[in-house]
Parts: C-alpha cells; sequence; structure tokens
C-alpha cells in the first residue's frame, strides 16, 4: 500500500507532500488542474518513463520519493529483493531524481538501483489503468498467471512443474547420449588408434614427477657422491664420532660407578647418539651404493619424458591428465559398443516422463476451463450495471505447440472481449476503447482483488463518458475493490467521488505569472461543496448541496 507520496519541481508542482490511507480515495478537480501530474509522479517511482520536460520551469531537477508498505510475504517482491541483494527491513522508500541534463538517480530504502529493476519491482506495488500503458492485466503475457492465481489448483501447478522438469531432464540425458554416441562414432577410428597408442604408454600419475626426480639425481650423480663421501668420512674417518662416543660411554660408566644413577640420562643419551650415528654411516653407505652413474639409464628417461609430453601435447593435456584421456576415450568406445542398449533406455524414460507431464498438464488444463468459465461469468454478472451489458468477456484458452510447453503446462491464455453482439472477439488490449477498458478491468479486478499481489490500484477516469446510475454502479465497485486492496480513483463524476473514503482536490494557482498545482485533503464540509460543486457547476444550490450529502452517505454495494 502507498503510505505517502513527495514530489518536488514536477511541472507545475513545486513542493507537496501526501499521506494516503487504506480504502477508496477520490482525487477530483477541474479539467487541467494538474491530475495527471500525479499520475505522471507517481508512475516515475514505479518504473515510467522519464523526460526533462517534467521538470518545474526554472529548477534544475526533480524528484518523488513514495512510501510504500512492505509487501505480504508471499508477493514475488521477497525474491526480487533477495536476488538483487536488497536490504528492505521496515517501509519501502523508494526515491528517484531527474536532472535537466536527462540523468538521474534511483534509490531504494537508500540503494542505488537501475531502471531496470524499479521496473520489475514496481509492477508488483502499483497498477495504473487508463493513461498509462499497462502492463498487467493488459497484458497478454501476465493472463496466464492471473488465471491461476485466480483459480484454487496450486498443488496441480506444482506437480506439471515437477512434471515438466523430470521431463526435460530425461529429455537432455537422451540427447546428451545420443550426441555422445554420434560423436563417438564419427571419431571411432581414431579413439582406436588413440586408446592402442595410450595403452602401450602405459603411464599412470604422478610417474612424470618420478622420471624428472630420477632424471635430476642422474644428472647430478657425481656431486652427490662426492657430498655423501664427505659426510662418510666426517663420520668415520676425520672425527670418528662413534669412537668418540664409545670414549664418552666409558668415561660415564667410571663415574657412574661412584654415584649410583646419577648419570644415568646422560648414559642414555650417549646410548642414543651412537645408534643414530651409527644408522647415518649406514645409511650414507646404502645411498652411496645406489648412486648411479648410467647413461643409458639417462637416455631412457630422457626419452621417456619426451614420448609422454609428446603425448601430452597431442590431446591437449598435461602429462599427469593423459590416464584420464585414456580412460574417457574407453568410455566412449565403450558407449558405441554397449550404448545403443542405453540409449533405448533413455529414449524409454524420457517417453515415460513425456507420458506423465501430458497427463498432469492436460489436468491442469481442465482445472483452467473451469476456473475460466467461473472468471467469465462472474466478470459479465459486472458488465451490465457498468452499462456495458451488450459486450462480452471471454477467457480463451488454447493449446501450445509442443515447442512451447513449459513448467506452466500446455495452454496459452488470452483475455478476449467484444463490445458489441454482432463485433468479434479480440485481445482485450486491442478491442476495448479507454473507457471500456478501465470499465473491463474494474470488472476483472473486482473478482481478482483476493488473488492479487499489488498492493495500490489507481483508475484513471474510469467514470470517462457514463453518468447516473452507471458511474453510481462504477463507484460501487470501486468501494467493493477497495475493500481488499488500495484503491485511488481520479474523477469528474459525483457518484462515484461519493463513494470514497478519502478525498483529494487538486487545483492550480496563478501567481505573478506563475501557476502551481496544489493538492489538499477535504474536511466532510469540503467534501460536501466540492461534489455539490461536480454536481451543479460554478454556482452551488442548496439543492446541489443536499444531493452531494446523499451521494456521500450512500454506500451501499
Amino acid at each position: 500500500m502507498l503510505q505517502s507520496l513527495s514530489i518536488r519541481n514536477v511541472v507545475l508542482i513545486d513542493k507537496l507532500d501526501l499521506d494516503f490511507k487504506s480504502g477508496l480515495s477520490v482525487l477530483t478537480g477541474e479539467t487541467g488542474a494538474g491530475k495527471s501530474i500525479l499520475l505522471d509522479s507517481l508512475g516515475l517511482v514505479i518504473g515510467n518513463r522519464a523526460e526533462t520536460s517534467l521538470i518545474r520551469m526554472g529548477e534544475d531537477k526533480l524528484s518523488v520519493t513514495a512510501v510504500f508498505d512492505m509487501p505480504q510475504k508471499d508477493s514475488p517482491l521477497w525474491q526480487i529483493f533477495a536476488d538483487n541483494e536488497l536490504e528492505c527491513d521496515g517501509d519501502l522508500v523508494i526515491k528517484r531524481t531527474l536532472g535537466q541534463d536527462g540523468k538521474g538517480k534511483i534509490f531504494l530504502n537508500d540503494q542505488p538501483i537501475s531502471l531496470k529493476l524499479l521496473k520489475e519491482i514496481g509492477k508488483y506495488l502499483v497498477e495504473v489503468h487508463g493513461q498509462f500503458d499497462n502492463q498487467g492485466l493488459l497484458n497478454p503475457a501476465n493472463h496466464l498467471s492471473v488465471l491461476d492465481s485466480y483459480g484454487l489448483y496450486k498443488d496441480l501447478l506444482q506437480a506439471v512443474k515437477e512434471a515438466y522438469t523430470a521431463y526435460k531432464q530425461a529429455k537432455k540425458q537422451r540427447a546428451e547420449a545420443e550426441a555422445e554416441i554420434v560423436k563417438a562414432k564419427e571419431d571411432e577410428e581414431n579413439l582406436r588408434h588413440w586408446v592402442k597408442e595410450l595403452e602401450a604408454a602405459n603411464t599412470y600419475e604422478g610417474e612424470e614427477e618420478e622420471l624428472s626426480n630420477r632424471r635430476s639425481e642422474l644428472m647430478n650423480a657425481e656431486k652427490i657422491i662426492e657430498s655423501l663421501s664427505y659426510a662418510y668420512n666426517a663420520l668415520t674417518q676425520t672425527n670418528d664420532v662413534p669412537s668418540a662416543l664409545r670414549h664418552a660411554q666409558a668415561a660415564m660408566d667410571k663415574a657412574a660407578s661412584h654415584v649410583e644413577g646419577k648419570y644415568d640420562d646422560i648414559i642414555a643419551a650417549l646410548d642414543s647418539a651412537l645408534i643414530e650415528a651409527s644408522e647415518a654411516i649406514n645409511q650414507i653407505e646404502a645411498a652411496s651404493e645406489n648412486i648411479s652413474m648410467n647413461t643409458n639409464e639417462l637416455e631412457n628417461i630422457e626419452s621417456r619424458l619426451y614420448m609422454l609430453k609428446d603425448l601430452a601435447r597431442k590431446h591437449q593435456v598435461s602429462v599427469s591428465e593423459l590416464p584420464k584421456v585414456l580412460a574417457d576415450f574407453q568410455k566412449r568406445l565403450g558407449q558405441i559398443e554397449f550404448g545403443e542398449e542405453g540409449l533405448e533406455n533413455l529414449r524409454k524414460l524420457e517417453q515415460e516422463k513425456r507420458l506423465e507431464y501430458i497427463n498432469k498438464a492436460k489436468e491442469l488444463s481442465q482445472a483452467r476451463k473451469k476456473t475460466a468459465a467461473n472468471l467469465d461469468k462472474s466478470v459479465m454478472a459486472e458488465l451490465s450495471p457498468l452499462k456495458m451489458e451488450k459486450a462480452k468477456f471471454e477467457t480463451l484458452i488454447t493449446p501450445l505447440d509442443e515447442n512451447s510447453w513449459s513448467e506452466l503446462g500446455m495452454d496459452g491464455v488470452m483475455f478476449t472481449v467484444s463490445t458489441n453482439p454482432n463485433s468479434p472477439q479480440g485481445p482485450i488490449n486491442k478491442i476495448a476503447s479507454g473507457g471500456e477498458l478501465a470499465r473491463f478491468m474494474l470488472a476483472l479486478k473486482v473478482n481478482l482483488a483476493a488473488s492479487s499481489n499489488i498492493g495500490t490500484m489507481i483508475f484513471d477516469e474510469v467514470d470517462a463518458g457514463v453518468g447516473g446510475a452507471t458511474a453510481q454502479a462504477v463507484g460501487e465497485r470501486l468501494a467493493r475493490l477497495a475493500g481488499s486492496v488500495q484503491v485511488m480513483v481520479v474523477t469528474h463524476s459525483p457518484q462515484v467521488a461519493g463513494k470514497g473514503n478519502h478525498h483529494f482536490k487538486v487545483e492550480k494557482q496563478t501567481k505573478d505569472n506563475v501557476t502551481t498545482t496544489y493538492v489538499h485533503e477535504l474536511s466532510a464540509a469540503e467534501r460536501q461543496e466540492e461534489i455539490a460543486r461536480m454536481l451543479a457547476g460554478e454556482v452551488i444550490t442548496d439543492e446541489a448541496r443536499a444531493a452531494a450529502n446523499i451521494l456521500i452517505n450512500s454506500k451501499s454495494a
């Protein structure tokens, strides 16, 4: 619901702050007073196009700020907020500015957003019927979701979605398997050659590293042997570490014989050192014996590494990935040899899932047809009091070709109308005139209100071209609709104005050759006077005031 609207420097408005409440709000005023400016301003904060011609003469920029209640938890807005990482706690505040250079900014709760995102958000906040191009009921692309929202078959919609997902997955698996087999057959001769070549190579993961390390050892064999010899001599000849440790042991044993147990830790440490030193000497001897200076082995390693790298370049992988390449080639050959049987199983699975989807989608189609009949009947019941007794509303449900099937089923849905008995049915946005269209929308919205995600609906001169009992019927339906959602109506009809819960008057004043539009909410007495003006014209009579009072107090629908 729209809580407030603050406008700065938009056309004839210099500064305007309005607060709105739930129920039916009516906006009245003489033609040209500036009612459309309010709708233009509100349009800016729901994503309508901004033009510099909207900036008040003599000002550098305009700004419009709207405050909305946060949507209910089942609103699609919450998913939009989550997808775009928008923080939305408390009220929803949207601000839009535009400068004379054509550059503007958009903020949602002080977070900058794009115009595209604003349009996406705006279509769930406000619907405007009348002067604006409509992205809601007038857009045939939305008719399917509108009908489904009106219907009571959420579980069936979910079942169709799940069946479609399963069918698409099975279809994808079959298509991928077919493509793999076709590709494998195209490459069969090459595959067999590559498999034979890689099997002969008989490489394994980590072999390249092992060979590189061994090659490094062979290339540096003389230096390694020299270092090992030096270490051996240092331990056994130059300093004779084992002999020194044994002499130290003998000395400590003599000392320990005079002091029982006092030097046990030192003796134990010497024993351990002697063992470790002897072990180190033995390992150095073994390492020296294992160092090879075999030039043939080095050549063999060089040749092996060259062959492996050549294979890797050929298949555009690293050497370590060659075993995986072999496994992949073997798998592809296996698909040629054994894949037809598996492919046939995938084809059967796809057909099973397709049939399951079709059955569920047909069940959904029947539910939609039943719901459409109920909606058509309900809308038709509203048309006669709206002076459209010759018009016909019909929800057209048509089967889609298979390429257009989706998780929403196999149906195309379009709201169609004819305005005269001999006129053909056609899309609602193509057939109805402005006044007729607004009344069709009203008849629809009265029935769809309970299933709508929109918090605010605006009707711009929905009563155009009608009066008397018809205007009374329009007002009654607007009042009934306002019991479910916030409704605002721009009207010239006193019958419609009399049904409002809140009444705003739009006026313009000229001072020093500067014209400014003002809007203020009317008190009870002011409201009576305004409706009397709408009834009588410039000269307001007591009879007009009495008639206005009757309209205000006549609330029955």
